[in-house]
């Protein structure tokens, strides 16, 4: 008998957050309380491709979509398995018009959590992009995945809970008190998935405050609308909160 899965939704962050012994210690203590998955489904804020396409079932280089960082987190490595099974099972749920990129690796949306959460790299991996950034086309993207969890998989969506680049860099980064527009949005946000206020989730542009600035793009918060609808709108728990250069790094489990 296999465990049925949670769904998680974390803010992955850039690479040098892997330097930030708080944020990797939790990735690691929360993994290690989780089942151990027979795969790993991740679903990105940094890719977006319609349809719906399923990234390398064999083991490829990573993606490594950054830049102006030093040589060391290039050198990074994540050598997982590929997941061809797992790929067949969500070519089959989806349905219609899936395609495949066999020479996509792992980008850094799903890499960077991975390395500190299963170390081992023994845990086969496979990403698919977002074909939208529409919340409730996502949220149904989501449920059609949701078998997946009784087959032992792990459902990841990764990205970031406010994600403004710009405003960032205003920021001092001590990890003193967030900018208001941050803080705002991630106390709304916390309270919205506390009472699983799902509809106001989805429709986040117009019931959050400070909703243009936390997400200029959605595309770091569009990950939260598949693990939704995979979770079956379960009520989620946050597992991480806090802040890392001004930016909410809150991440949660369903299940």
């Amino acid at each position: 008998m296999t465990d049925r899965m949670p769904v998680l939704y974390l803010s992955h962050g850039a690479p040098p957050l892997a330097d930030d012994a708080t944020w990797t210690g939790q990735l690691a203590d929360w993994a290690a309380d989780l089942p151990t998955p027979t795969s790993i489904l991740v679903v990105s804020a940094h890719w977006e491709e319609a349809p719906a396409t399923l990234g390398a079932t064999t083991t490829v280089p990573l993606v490594y979509d950054f830049w102006g960082f030093p040589d060391r987190y290039y050198d990074v490595t994540y050598p997982a398995p590929g997941a061809p099974d797992l790929a067949a099972d969500v070519r089959k749920l989806l349905g219609g018009n899936v395609h495949d990129d066999p020479a996509r690796g792992l980008d850094h949306g799903a890499y960077v959590p991975l390395v500190e959460m299963y170390p081992g790299a023994d845990i086969p991996v496979l990403q698919v992009s977002l074909p939208t950034l529409d919340p409730r086309t996502l949220h149904d993207f989501g449920r059609r995945l949701a078998p997946l969890l009784d087959r032992g998989v792990l459902i990841i969506g990764s990205g970031f809970f406010t994600h403004n680049l710009v405003a960032m860099r205003q920021t001092d980064g001590s990890g003193g008190t967030p900018p208001a527009w941050s803080a705002e949005f991630d106390d709304w946000g916390a309270g919205a998935l506390a009472t699983g206020d799902i509809d106001a989730l989805l429709d986040f542009r117009h019931k959050a405050p400070a909703a243009q600035l936390a997400h200029p793009r959605t595309e770091h918060f569009a990950p939260l609308f598949v693990s939704l609808g995979a979770g079956d709108d379960r009520t989620p728990d946050t597992v991480i909160d806090g802040y890392w250069h001004g930016l909410a790094k809150r991440s949660v489990q369903l299940g």
